[in-house]
């Protein structure tokens, strides 16, 4: 089994992924190492693998095996512990410029392994302008062995000079196939549950992998589902929006609960509370300041969860109404809402399609609202008042 045989229908984008892992393999061993190159972009929609199929990449860069995935390297790399490669996840909505200048510092020194010195760099869509231009004068003047690898949605996300200076890896959206083939054989899922689970997901892995493993997220995506049936009248809108308001709260406070008080008791452990010992006592008066940067971190972090856990309730609302339009439409399609096959035929009829298309464009500037800092609860309740309109 190699690192890549996790990435779930990505075929096209293994092959290119591995020729160029044989052309970094003869660089490594002095040759010219033609089709590698220091700069790539992974992109690709929402769940399609774009950080795993990255990591995957590093781990093949670091092995001498071309990524075998069971050797002392390969492991370090997925377990994010190898000490040549360099993980970036932007803990809030945005990366600044100061940490984008100490990356490239970290980046810019030599592998201690010998290989490459490999920058991972997940929602690199994040960085600031200020951070953007600091990053593009790392890709413009690579330091030797040293290999970028930065993940957004889309090419347009980063500034075309740096783009245009990536090695572009797209990844696709998973068939609801290979979904389920992934969830029985990964996850032991019985076949029924990731059957339901990869439909629901419309092909978003990781969500899937919520969806079939997680009872509370099935249930928070019924409740939503069921809005639409639920908007009778500008009071049920306003009720139905302070409802979705609170399950991306409850879910969003589900996500960050446990990992936070986990990192806290892990750093205390560090700097030795409840220990005993000369030098015990200042060293639990020092871990005031970090504990207090751990947090602020946190409530980065908490944000971001927050502003996910919004956008996942609004896609799975626009889902719905996808599959209204395609029953108006009579598209023979797969429906990934097919579990409300009742609510769903009954808006089919009440309406053509023009008024389910404006409603999905309502729930897209629902979405853009939250973007721009518009309280989500305020966007959310003249989102449900459109859906109300038509």
């Amino acid at each position: 089994m190699t690192v890549f045989d996790d990435l779930v229908g990505q075929s096209a984008a293994v092959g290119q992924l591995r020729r160029a892992v044989a052309a970094a393999g003869d660089l490594v061993a002095g040759g010219p190492g033609g089709g590698m190159t220091h700069a790539w972009l992974f992109t690709g929609p929402p769940g399609s693998g774009r950080s795993e199929a990255a990591r995957a990449f590093a781990a093949a860069l670091q092995c001498r095996d071309g990524g075998c995935g069971h050797c002392d390297s390969c492991h370090q790399v997925r377990a994010g512990t190898h000490p040549d490669v360099l993980y970036v996840r932007p803990s809030g909505l945005s990366y600044g410029v100061a940490d984008t200048r100490d990356l490239v510092l970290r980046a810019g020194s030599k592998p201690s392994g010998g290989r490459f010195r490999v920058v991972l760099f997940e929602d690199a869509d994040r960085a600031t302008e200020a951070a953007s231009n600091a990053l593009l004068k790392a890709v413009e003047e690579p330091s030797p062995r040293t290999v970028w690898l930065l993940c957004t949605p889309t090419p347009d996300d980063l500034l075309v000079t740096i783009r245009s200076r990536c090695r572009l890896v797209t990844l696709a959206t998973p068939g609801t196939r290979e979904v389920v083939d992934a969830l029985v054989r990964r996850d032991g899922v019985d076949p029924a549950t990731a059957e339901a689970a990869a439909r629901a997901a419309g092909g978003r892995i990781d969500r899937a992998r919520q969806l079939a493993t997680d009872p509370e997220a099935r249930r928070r995506r019924e409740e939503v589902l069921s809005i639409p049936a639920r908007l009778d009248g500008l009071g049920a809108c306003v009720t139905a929006a302070a409802r979705l308001y609170e399950i991306a709260e409850e879910e969003s406070k589900s996500l960050t609960t446990a990992l936070d008080e986990r990192e806290r008791g892990e750093l205390r452990a560090a700097f030795g509370e409840g220990s005993t010992g000369k030098g015990v006592a200042k060293a639990v008066r020092g871990a005031a300041g970090a504990l207090k940067d751990l947090e602020e971190r946190q409530k980065r972090r908490a944000t971001r969860v927050k502003r996910d856990s919004y956008d996942r309730a609004l896609l799975d609302l626009a889902a719905f109404y996808r599959d209204v339009l395609t029953l108006q439409l009579g598209a023979g399609v797969e429906r990934s809402t097919d579990d409300r096959t009742g609510d769903l035929e009954r808006l089919a009829r009440s309406g053509g399609p023009e008024a389910t298309l404006r409603r999905i464009d309502a729930i897209m500037g629902c979405r853009e609202r939250i973007a721009a800092n518009v309280h989500p609860q305020i966007a959310m309740e003249a989102m449900t008042s459109a859906l109300l309109a038509g």
